[in-house]
């Protein structure tokens, strides 16, 4: 079977891109074959940092989009990575429901992954809730990113309502452990993907480099579960 994997959270600065270039480099490490599509088209941050496997696509652009039932029909075996940009759900929910685009990656056998990245404020958890009531009844697994590098206490969601019906739908949970503020910031200075922070002399010190290391093994440890 295929995958698709829309990475949103619909606010900006949660962490999608970063979340993003995390599963690409899950992918990469574990010899999985990918294709990443970029919708940021304002920061392209997904496609600056793995631009040898991504492509940018408008979310506004309905032809465009459609590039993604294209790919997955030609490539009924691929994954695909779809960094979502902030405001994009609603654009993109007119293409999913003017195509019928979920029933479609179905028919295609592909699943369909829909990644909420959340802080730990209010409005992420109630764009959660929005979204898990928008797309319950169609066939797709939820995956709730509780991203520690953007917010330390999720008691919010743990005593929420949308537990209990991520729970229901079959969904899925991880956290996102955070990684050392001025390293995370030099990688991204540095425009290194995350194999290239961890393995490549001279840009990063042994030990940050060795930080790194150990960052994402525990996040692949995470992605396992999946």
């Amino acid at each position: 079977m295929g995958q698709i994997h829309f990475i949103g959270g619909e606010k900006g600065g949660v962490g999608k891109s970063f979340t993003a270039r995390l599963l690409a480099q899950y992918f990469i490490d574990r010899g999985q074959c990918f294709l990443g599509f970029d919708l940021d088209t304002s920061h392209g941050t997904f496609s600056r940092f793995y631009g040898e496997f991504t492509r940018t696509i408008k979310v506004d652009d309905f032809s465009s989009l459609d590039n993604l039932l294209t790919t997955a029909e030609a490539q009924p075996d691929a994954v695909l990575i779809v960094d979502l940009a902030a405001q994009t759900a609603a654009r993109l929910g007119d293409w999913i429901a003017q195509s019928d685009a979920l029933n479609l990656f179905d028919s295609l056998g592909y699943e369909v992954f829909l990644w909420h990245i959340l802080d730990d404020g209010a409005d992420a958890l109630r764009l959660l809730d929005k979204l898990v009531d928008t797309y319950a009844k169609q066939p797709v697994h939820f995956v709730v990113v509780k991203n520690l590098g953007r917010g330390e206490d999720f008691s919010g969601y743990d005593q929420s309502a949308v537990v209990q019906k991520i729970q229901q739908n079959n969904g899925f949970v991880i956290t996102l452990d955070k990684l050392h503020g001025p390293l995370a910031q030099k990688i991204d200075f540095n425009n290194q993907s995350f194999w290239s922070a961890s393995q490549v002399p001279n840009a990063l010190s042994l030990v940050e480099r060795q930080r790194v290391k150990v960052w994402l093994a525990g996040q692949h440890a995470q992605l396992d579960r999946l």
